[in-house]
């Protein structure tokens, strides 16, 4: 009797079930049938193709080649045919550094930031646009392949690469659109496409102003960083090459006249020598906005003061990521403490808009010493706002998205 007590137990237990079936009620069907995604005139038997049966092979946000937001991509340096408004351009170089080292790998970290971006999903409360729908045509044009072993030779190479792309033909050209800025500061009169490089250490700055120079004579630089990058050379400078560094650019290319009077930096905060430092960066044509500003005087004021300094001239904006404070952005090569939030860069970045911009790059992004790709992740959310920056005639309007309550009482 005891043997039996399991089959009577499981007898009670499935007895409602086997009468539910037979009382006249359906059981319960399979949610989908797999042969239902089978498109008509494909047979069930997996004979048809992946596009007969589901469409496009389409690029999820963690898929797919590495390209910046998933644009085009090209080797636009061997490829002629590449044509181009805005090309998002690599600069793997970080071997003039002077602590940390690993920006070479900031392009592929500021790609791989951006796989959550798209063009067809790039519209921004912010900016109130989308960048890639404003008639331009953007592409990724991949990595400049520099030298590791020689400095000389990387900054030459850099150079190379950046003048090719820029002597290209705008894909715009002739129109009144992202590109017509350029036309009116070129020496040749035509219109030039415009460079979003990602770095890489701020050395390669130097080669890319030698590049503008070429084309637009000399231009005002906005600075956005936690250092001066004036200094004129650090202790045990011996060779020429040996000034050329992460931290001594701005001073060289002052020296080689590719620089205005009218630049400014952004968010300085690194320590100094003293007074001297300072009368030497003003010697270069800088004026200095440091991170405090933006508590005893606000965005607004930061935002007037930079327009007001380059004016109408031809602009250039180089953005090293240790302006952001190391808490939110704790991948680069000399963090500061005290910086300003990612927010507060990105308000000032559209703040900017309307000013004759030739460039931007966004550098010294190490992704070795990141948490979760958040330093990456903010450098891709930032290129976004250069491109809609570069395209954009104006600063955005102030919004709220704010709906008026009602007191029910």
């Amino acid at each position: 009797m005891i043997r039996l007590l399991p089959f009577a137990i499981l007898a009670i237990v499935l007895q409602p079930a086997w009468s539910h079936r037979h009382s006249g009620h359906h059981a319960q069907e399979p949610l989908v049938d797999i042969h239902d995604f089978t498109k008509p005139g494909s047979s069930s038997s997996g004979s048809s193709t992946w596009l007969e049966k589901y469409g496009q092979q389409i690029d999820q946000p963690f898929s797919g080649p590495l390209s910046f937001s998933h644009l085009p991509y090209s080797r636009c340096l061997e490829d002629e045919s590449a044509a181009f408004d805005i090309a998002i351009l690599g600069m793997p170089f970080d071997t003039a550094v002077t602590y940390r080292p690993g920006a070479r790998f900031g392009p592929y970290a500021i790609r791989s930031g951006s796989r959550r971006q798209r063009e067809t999903r790039g519209y921004t409360l912010s900016w109130k646009n989308n960048p890639y729908e404003l008639g331009s045509k953007i592409m990724d044009c991949g990595d400049v392949p520099v030298s590791p072993f020689d400095n000389a030779l990387a900054v030459d190479q850099m150079e190379v690469a950046y003048s090719t792309l820029l002597a290209r033909t705008a894909a715009s050209e002739g129109s009144t659109g992202s590109t017509a800025v350029t036309q009116r500061f070129a020496k040749d009169g035509k219109q030039h496409p415009r460079i979003v490089s990602l770095g890489g250490d701020h050395t390669i700055v130097l080669p890319i102003l030698r590049s503008l120079n070429k084309v637009y004579g000399p231009v005002s630089v906005i600075h956005f960083d936690a250092h001066l990058d004036t200094w004129p050379a650090y202790p045990g400078t011996s060779t020429d090459q040996s000034r050329v560094t992460h931290g001594t650019f701005f001073y060289l290319a002052r020296e080689e006249g590719l620089m205005t009077n009218t630049s400014i930096h952004a968010g300085i905060r690194c320590k100094l020598a003293g007074i001297a430092d300072l009368e030497n960066d003003a010697s270069v044509g800088f004026q200095l906005i440091s991170t405090d500003d933006i508590d005893d005087h606000g965005v607004a004021a930061i935002i007037k003061r930079i327009r007001d300094r380059v004016g109408d001239s031809p602009v250039y904006l180089s953005l090293d990521i240790d302006v952001i404070d190391p808490g939110l952005a704790p991948a680069t090569g000399t963090p500061e403490a005290g910086g300003w939030t990612t927010r507060e860069v990105k308000r000032i970045i559209r703040g900017l808009a309307g000013l004759n911009f030739v460039g931007a790059d966004i550098v010294e992004v190490a992704p070795a010493y990141d948490n979760a790709e958040i330093t990456g992740i903010a450098a891709a959310d930032i290129v976004h706002d250069f491109l809609s920056m570069l395209l954009s005639s104006e600063p955005p309007a102030p919004h709220s998205t704010w709906v008026p309550t009602r007191d029910e009482l």
